[in-house]
């Protein structure tokens, strides 16, 4: 089996989460707090890809990053960037389907606190973001570990979106699912096969591991 697409799709899913766990946190802080237009907006617009087809979002982002148009090409003629038919593509693609995933959790449990946490914090002296490092984050640990695995978990398994945008192109933009798909078409199931027992196992253990984690921290107290 080439295991170039599940490296691909590995390092694709561990860049995804990452850049969004940067952006993600402040961005679920300032979503959790007030309930402004701007922030509904904002939100509805973050949580679309839960129930927009892949490949719509994959087609407009096509639309809007191909170097035949206006902001892509304008992208490849100041920068000579390109994110169509790229593995940057993948990325951009990656972290606008998987956003809701990362942030609705850590958005939840932060609303989910009491207020006095914070009022307590702002009370010692402490400022916004030293609260939000020293007091509000240590208690969302198991929701920031939940959106982490749920983020990395669910771009392992994209294909749409990453498809329309990245094409089929080996080595660069031919991650795991791509690789199954083309195994099927062309008859081959033993391939499909083993790319499909890789990416099954690898998340059934990443996903056991934040159950079996949540239930221990759950359990600590009492013990």
């Amino acid at each position: 089996m080439d295991w170039g697409p599940i490296w691909l799709t590995l390092r694709l899913a561990g860049i995804t989460t990452a850049i969004l766990l940067v952006f993600g946190l402040p961005l679920a802080y300032w979503l959790s707090r007030g309930r402004g237009l701007v922030k509904i907006v904002i939100e509805a617009i973050i949580t679309m890809p839960l129930v927009l087809p892949p490949s719509v979002l994959g087609f407009y982002l096509l639309l809007a990053f191909s170097p035949q148009r206006g902001l892509g090409r304008w992208l490849s003629d100041q920068f000579d960037v390109q994110f169509v038919f790229s593995f940057p593509g993948l990325v951009l693609a990656s972290v606008i389907y998987s956003m809701p995933f990362m942030i609705g959790p850590i958005k939840s449990a932060l609303q989910g606190l009491p207020l006095s946490l914070s009022q307590a914090s702002y009370t010692l002296g402490k400022s916004k973001m030293e609260t939000f490092r020293k007091v509000l984050l240590p208690n969302i640990r198991a929701s920031l570990l939940t959106a982490i695995v749920l983020t990395f978990a669910h771009t392992l398994g994209e294909f749409g979106v990453v498809l329309m945008i990245g094409g089929n192109i080996p080595g660069s933009t031919r991650v795991a699912s791509i690789a199954i798909y083309d195994a099927v078409e062309s008859m081959d199931y033993t391939s499909a096969n083993n790319y499909s027992l890789v990416l099954f196992a690898f998340t059934f253990v990443i996903v056991m591991a934040v159950f079996i984690f949540n239930r221990h921290k759950a359990k600590s107290p009492l013990e």
